[in-house]
């Protein structure tokens, strides 16, 4: 049945896929995104909660992008799932907050009732913040289901033992330096035709038109598949970001980890410059060899890279295909980017990037 359908529908819905694919364009994102935040400044709770937060002994970990499946060929998250269980007791045990950044359930792929069953492991590490109201989860445009669905608040209960509302962001407000300062944390697809249209474009999009997508098997093109776009998304995330007064962004989407708006292969680069600086030779080679390995993995990199705000981070993902999981921390004055891989076959937290919040405070 589903070849013949293919046949009789692949190319109708190749067109409505590139009219509706992921295309970045800056102003629809810009305008998404700034309505985003002044909606939740104003009437905090309706698009998500403004939470007071005590930049100095607060802790917070941000994960996105677990894209939790049914355990079968297609599930991204099911290689990774030991490093993220292991960091869940982690965060835990350390009383951190703990905000889901969106596309943690695989809806696209896969019905409710198979993440449910397949997952039932990590929603109970996760009702562990739930029980102590340390836990705020956020809708992606693969779970963008949990904004259209009436039974979104039945299903929560169900899983996690109350009720809870999925919100589209979240706004942390502190105070560095005696400065105001805005982290505002949403998963990122904003602006993206496929998923940030009207109530019924959405619906159509979550209900109808994903899964019909992953039955005929057609690529749907979003940033985290697509390098170009994945690198050109980031871009626009950050130019907006640099644009508003005292306000860090943090996004999932694009599976890319981005600390201080720079990526993987542009912090390397400017590590790069400092060490030349420094006639450090051996780390000077040392670079080099890591830039040659992981050129691969970009598209870009940015012409004012050097010049750049730190205002952009991006939690990367928790489905990578080794097994490893990034997220983002923000703990006692400090923001890092942390990896967790298994080494000798335990689960075990690297801290890829850091930063005070006070210093990255003064330099934006």
């Amino acid at each position: 049945m589903r070849k013949i359908l293919q046949i009789i529908l692949l190319r109708p819905v190749l067109w409505f896929a590139n009219k509706f694919s992921s295309r970045p364009v800056p102003e629809r994102i810009s305008k998404s995104l700034s309505e985003l935040k002044e909606q939740i400044e104003k009437q905090p709770g309706k698009k998500g909660p403004l939470i007071p937060f005590n930049a100095e002994n607060g802790r917070v970990i941000v994960f996105s992008d677990q894209h939790k499946g049914a355990k079968n060929g297609a599930d991204d998250f099911m290689l990774c799932e030991p490093n993220y269980l292991a960091a869940l007791d982690y965060y835990e045990e350390k009383a951190f907050y703990f905000i889901s950044l969106g596309d943690n359930d695989e809806l696209w792929e896969n019905r409710w009732p198979a993440v449910k069953k397949n997952n039932a492991a990590t929603f109970e590490k996760e009702k562990k913040f739930i029980q102590r109201d340390a836990f705020i989860k956020i809708f992606g445009n693969h779970d963008l289901a949990w904004n259209t669905d009436v039974t979104t608040a039945f299903e929560m209960e169900k899983i996690y033992g109350q009720k809870i509302k999925v919100n589209e962001a979240v706004i942390l407000q502190t105070n560095i330096n005696q400065r105001p300062l805005s982290i505002f944390l949403t998963h990122g697809h904003q602006g993206d035709l496929q998923s940030d249209g009207n109530w019924f474009s959405k619906f159509f999009v979550a209900h109808i038109w994903a899964p019909l997508q992953a039955y005929l098997k057609v690529n749907p093109n979003t940033p985290a598949y697509n390098t170009t776009i994945k690198t050109l998304h980031n871009q626009i995330m950050y130019e907006w970001s640099a644009a508003q007064e005292n306000t860090l962004l943090i996004t999932g989407h694009t599976h890319q980890p981005v600390f201080e708006s720079l990526t993987h292969l542009e912090r390397l680069y400017r590590r790069l410059i400092q060490a030349k600086n420094e006639n450090n030779l051996a780390l000077t080679e040392e670079i080099k060899k890591e830039i040659h390995f992981r050129e691969p993995e970009f598209t870009a990199v940015s012409a004012d890279y050097l010049e750049m705000k730190p205002t952009y981070f991006n939690s990367g993902c928790c489905c990578f295909s080794d097994g490893d999981i990034t997220g983002i921390e923000i703990e006692n004055g400090f923001i890092r980017l942390i990896k967790w891989e298994k080494e000798n076959q335990t689960p075990q937290r690297c801290v890829l990037e850091e930063k005070r919040l006070s210093e990255l405070v003064s330099d934006m």
